[in-house]
């Protein structure tokens, strides 16, 4: 007796039961419909895109068992270890199987995601192989401290690592000052290896610098006394008309007070001080600067200053929401904000990267559990979003509608 499976690959089956095949409603065990989705995933134009979004919603229980199972078809075991297919709590599981190819596990491991690389760090069968470990050290998401310990662990001469920025911690600083230095070095240690190899890029926001121009412009324009006009006033009161008085000589007016300068002035006068740093001076300021100096690093098309805002200890939740929303930073920046304890807990923020186009598709998937139904019904209908995202939230929001309506009735 043939399988669904095998029916499904001769296209022996009709278009509703395919439709039904891609929506995971086949009456077969877990691991043979899972083994169905992928091949049409992979294979079939036509239901490709909804089978890709059911298996994104797949009951991660089941995925856990089939992804640890030895016996599970080839076919599986590379689409989820995929770098546009991985979730990251089937990571553990994929890279302990004995059925996923040493040469797989070296492919993870040299363009891997940050989640695929510390799942990697942790595994204990990649522990015993030196060339993935060698891979993954010279991985760009590894940071220089665990390119160090990778290296060493397998036998790979390592470089010397710099461990200090050369800057001592000037006498007289306040423990606030002397901590954010102490980050400021620690960070620039972990990033040696990146941060030799950046240079001295200059800096060029994602997006362009023209909005930051323009509010500077503004600015300047709005804190320009209107002295025409003062004088025109001026003229007009001592100025006597033919035949008539001399007019009064007004009073003496007190001394305007000193203007505040507009935040828009601030932002080009940051500007300014920006485009003067280099790479290392511009994650200082990243981790150690005020509000407006973290808004235009975040755009920092070199990788490392943009992250180093996030890891300021001076940045507010309501800054990282805007960041969590804006479509002209780094996806690694996007990639990162989930990645801290601290914002995963945060729903606006959560909400806000999900709702982003330019979140990258597997955070976007990975955070989706954690969508409200109001929020789901607005994702549903946002034709920003990825056509994935999209279809995920329309089904997930119909789910929980059903539920609610079940357990009221």
């Amino acid at each position: 007796m043939s399988r669904m499976i095998d029916l499904v690959r001769t296209s022996a089956v009709p278009a509703n039961l395919m439709q039904a095949a891609a929506r995971g409603a086949l009456s077969v065990p877990a691991d043979e419909m899972v083994e169905i989705l992928v091949y049409l995933a992979t294979h079939n134009k036509v239901f490709g895109q909804l089978a890709r979004m059911t298996l994104a919603g797949w009951d991660e229980k089941s995925c856990l068992v089939i992804a640890a199972n030895q016996q599970t078809p080839q076919e599986v075991l590379d689409y989820w270890t995929a770098t546009e297919n991985l979730r990251p709590n089937l990571l553990p599981a994929l890279l302990e199987n004995p059925a996923v190819s040493n040469a797989r596990l070296l492919a993870m491991a040299a363009d891997g995601s940050r989640d695929t690389v510390t799942a990697m760090r942790q595994s204990a069968r990649v522990q015993t192989l030196p060339a993935v470990m060698q891979a993954l050290a010279a991985n760009s998401n590894s940071t220089y401290a665990e390119a160090t310990a990778l290296t060493a662990q397998a036998g790979i001469a390592a470089e010397d690592v710099a461990t200090s920025s050369g800057e001592e911690v000037a006498s007289g600083q306040t423990t606030e000052e002397q901590a954010d230095n102490e980050d400021v070095n620690a960070f620039l240690a972990d990033h040696a290896k990146e941060l030799a190899l950046e240079g001295e890029k200059p800096f060029q926001a994602i997006g362009g610098i023209h909005e930051f121009e323009h509010s500077a412009h503004n600015a300047e324009s709005e804190a320009q006394p209107q002295s025409a006009e003062l004088l025109a006033v001026a003229a007009t009161e001592v100025a006597p008309s033919d035949g008539a008085k001399p007019a009064r000589k007004p009073a003496a007016k007190a001394a305007p007070k000193k203007a505040h300068l507009p935040a828009e002035a601030e932002r080009g006068s940051s500007l300014q001080k920006i485009s003067k740093l280099d790479v290392k001076g511009r994650i200082q300021l990243a981790m150690k600067g005020n509000k407006e100096e973290r808004t235009i690093l975040i755009r920092d098309s070199t990788k490392l200053v943009a992250l180093a805002v996030l890891e300021s200890g001076k940045i507010t939740d309501g800054e990282v929401e805007k960041i969590a929303s804006q479509k002209n930073v780094l996806e690694a920046v996007l990639r990162q904000i989930p990645m801290k304890r601290r914002f995963a807990k945060n729903y606006n923020i959560v909400r806000n990267l999900v709702a982003n186009p330019r979140t990258p598709l597997d955070i976007s998937l990975g955070l989706m559990k954690n969508i409200l139904v109001a929020d789901l019904r607005n994702l549903a209908s946002n034709k920003d979003v990825p056509d994935t995202i999209r279809k995920l939230a329309l089904k997930m929001f119909k789910q929980k509608m059903d539920t609610t309506k079940k357990s009221s009735g």
